[in-house]
């Protein structure tokens, strides 16, 4: 039971040195209802809106995560579904979207003679995939954890291929903040929708809860025989031990993590492609800090030397990168 004292007070040293957290109460009779005493209860991950319930926001402070069923309908799934397919196909160009190709896999699910798509990534210029960003369902919830400006910062859509034995199809566990140099780490939330149903046989998400309390690992490309797609980094070092949430969703549910959050997928063992629609999302009063002598260093080199082939300049900064590509979607943009 998450409401047990010690888990209280376990979750409370985790967030000693959070600034800005609030100590708040249980609200009248709940304590009673749990045959609980009073006790403070300290949020460091949570804002208080009217969106998420007390125990969702205990759930999301003790492991990092909430899962949302059918919040985003079915209709909007599959019209971002037909634009994933048109953008495919070559029918549309969009400035600066990446679309990402597995190492392994030769046939391509709309054009055969291609690799296939993995993953399609700064769809921010294409007006139906961004609609996924701007929906106000989604932006309930983000708000949640950014605060009321909010800026979408990374658009994904994943496109997990099945695999051809090599297993190229995984993504190594990791945590996003490491592509990220903005702060503060707690006002970052990324929102991940399934497009059909994903379990262990296609690959769902595996979640370290309680990871999103630690601090940011030393990430590298894992050294895997079969190969390893282009900037599919892994975290150097975890409990391998650590207990395990694999998410299995369907269609339409949502998935709200923590920047910190230690996640990944496994091979996908079926025929098809797995299909996910995601967007990180920041606070707009977060601000972009110097990577320099940190872990990030590794990712601002290969970031910063993707992003001048991609806009034709001599030099663009990893800052500079994110902030091409973060877009205001409510509130006012303060500093990123």
């Amino acid at each position: 039971d998450m409401f047990r004292a010690p888990e209280r007070l376990r979750l409370l040293s985790a967030h000693l040195e959070r600034p800005g957290a609030r100590i708040v109460s249980f609200p009248p009779g709940l304590e009673a209802r749990r045959g609980l005493r009073w006790a403070p209860l300290y949020f460091a991950y949570t804002l208080e809106t009217d969106v998420l319930s007390l125990e969702q926001r205990l759930f999301y402070e003790q492991n990092g995560f909430i899962l949302i069923k059918g919040l985003v309908s079915e209709e909007d799934v599959d019209r971002f579904r037909k634009e994933f397919e048109r953008l495919c196909r070559q029918e549309v160009k969009i400035p600066g979207l990446v679309m990402m190709r597995d190492v392994a896999i030769l046939k391509s699910e709309f054009v055969a003679d291609q690799k296939a798509v993995s993953k399609i990534q700064d769809f921010q210029e294409d007006p139906e995939l961004f609609r996924y960003c701007t929906l106000p369902q989604i932006l309930r919830y983000v708000e949640c954890f950014t605060g009321p400006n909010i800026m979408a910062m990374h658009t994904m859509l994943i496109n997990k291929p099945p695999d051809a034995g090599k297993k190229t199809s995984r993504h190594p566990m990791h945590q996003d903040l490491h592509y990220f140099p903005f702060r503060p780490v707690d006002k970052i939330v990324c929102a991940w929708t399934a497009m059909e149903t994903v379990n262990r046989q296609n690959g769902c998400l595996v979640v370290l809860p309680g990871t999103h309390t630690g601090t940011l690992h030393e990430h590298d490309y894992p050294e895997w025989e079969g190969g390893v797609n282009k900037m599919y980094h892994g975290v150097r070092d975890y409990n391998p031990q650590h207990p395990r949430v694999h998410l299995e969703m369907e269609k339409g549910d949502t998935v709200f993590f923590h920047p910190l959050l230690i996640h990944g997928s496994g091979t996908n063992q079926t025929q098809g492609f797995r299909k996910a629609i995601s967007c990180h999302y920041a606070g707009a009063d977060c601000y972009y800090i110097d990577v320099k002598g940190t872990t990030q260093e590794n990712i601002e080199k290969e970031v910063s030397e993707i992003a001048a082939r991609k806009f034709a300049l001599d030099q663009v900064t990893f800052q500079d990168s994110w902030a091409f590509r973060g877009r205001l979607v409510q509130g006012e943009r303060i500093s990123l």
